[in-house]
């Protein structure tokens, strides 16, 4: 809104002129949403813990300790993440800009299926929450829509063209394959993301980094001289998702604080859902979804060990890991709670290394 106000004063007064600069913008993104984080966030954690008297219900088959540590902490912390993320994008950004709307919708959208399995878990006192079936369901339309949006936005040669990571000229054209491609890109991430959320401060962390990571890359994308230079696919309009990622970033700062062990608040599945959203629509914008799987490589391990668990106790019988996702089985192997968060925030910071030298190695 700043920029679609301020701009045209620039040429009469020329210190409106710094508001043409996205870097400037996506800094002042950060800060903006860090600072509402601050301000809003105790009094919301003081709601949330008038609101729901006995916090988020705990798995009964979970890590015995956090029946203990974790009992009475309330849940939807991810309000502050999404209010912080929304007002700032909506201040900084270009409104005119349709990528950044159609970010807005899965964010929104995945964080109001996140916020009614939230309430029916807290209001119910279960941990079930939502049926998986209706929230595949309204995932399914919330990513379909996006497609839709984004499939007419983008250049058509790249429309419906999937890049290869290290190959600087290497496109496949999936045809009208590329809309359900993208739908389980938006989904998959979102979900991955929810499941990493098993740990105070495991999955804010992962997500900053991989958000300042694909903030970077919509900056080069979106940058013709720059995406030239390193080879990369030029999608014109897709820079202004750096304002957007430094506004998730700076809402993430905020959460942190809160969310530090012992955690005040738990993000659920209304910070979960959105960001991880977030995170695959802009993948697909910058034309990175493989990339994703590198730079998100954690989110991908979580869900991973999901999947071998239930496939491995349904057709043998025997479980692969002590517990699922796999950060509760390094609990269940006597790692104290911080080793395992630290230690993932560091295979994040690897993970994102490599992915972003795919930026080079063309």
């Amino acid at each position: 809104m700043l920029y679609n106000l301020l701009v045209p004063l620039a040429d009469q007064y020329q210190i409106f002129n710094v508001v043409r600069y996205l870097t400037f913008r996506t800094g002042a993104a950060v800060l903006t949403a860090l600072i509402i984080s601050f301000i809003f966030g105790p009094y919301l954690i003081r709601r949330l813990r008038t609101m729901q008297r006995n916090g988020q219900p705990i798995r009964d088959d979970g890590p015995e300790t956090h029946i203990v540590a974790k009992q009475g902490t309330p849940t939807m912390g991810g309000f502050m993440i999404l209010l912080g993320l929304l007002v700032s994008t909506l201040l900084w950004a270009d409104l005119t800009n349709g990528y950044v709307w159609a970010v807005m919708l899965v964010t929104l959208g995945f964080g109001l299926v996140g916020f009614a399995d939230d309430y029916l878990k807290v209001s119910q006192h279960s941990s079930r929450g939502l049926p998986g079936k209706v929230k595949l369901l309204v995932e399914m339309l919330v990513a379909l829509a996006a497609m839709l949006w984004i499939s007419r936005l983008m250049p058509p040669e790249l429309a419906t063209h999937l890049a290869v990571p290290f190959f600087k000229d290497v496109l496949f054209n999936l045809g009208w394959f590329f809309i359900p491609f993208g739908m389980f890109v938006i989904i998959g991430a979102s979900n991955a993301v929810n499941l990493t959320d098993g740990l105070d401060g495991l999955a804010i962390v992962p997500v900053m980094i991989a958000v300042s990571s694909f903030g970077f890359i919509a900056y080069l994308v979106g940058h013709t001289g720059y995406a030239e230079y390193l080879q990369l696919h030029h999608v014109s309009g897709s820079g202004e998702l750096a304002v957007f990622s430094g506004a998730l970033l700076g809402a993430g700062l905020g959460f942190l604080w809160f969310n530090a062990p012992p955690a005040m608040v738990f993000m659920g599945d209304t910070g979960s859902l959105a960001m991880g959203g977030a995170l695959g629509a802009i993948s697909v914008i910058t034309k990175h979804e493989l990339v994703l799987a590198i730079i998100g490589g954690l989110f991908v391990l979580e869900t991973v060990s999901v999947i071998v668990q239930v496939a491995s106790f349904k057709l043998t019988g025997r479980r692969v890991f002590r517990m699922a996702p796999l950060h509760h089985h390094f609990e269940k192997k006597g790692w104290a709670e911080p080793t395992v968060v630290i230690r993932f925030w560091i295979i994040a910071v690897i993970l994102a290394l490599i992915g972003l030298s795919t930026l080079k190695l063309r």
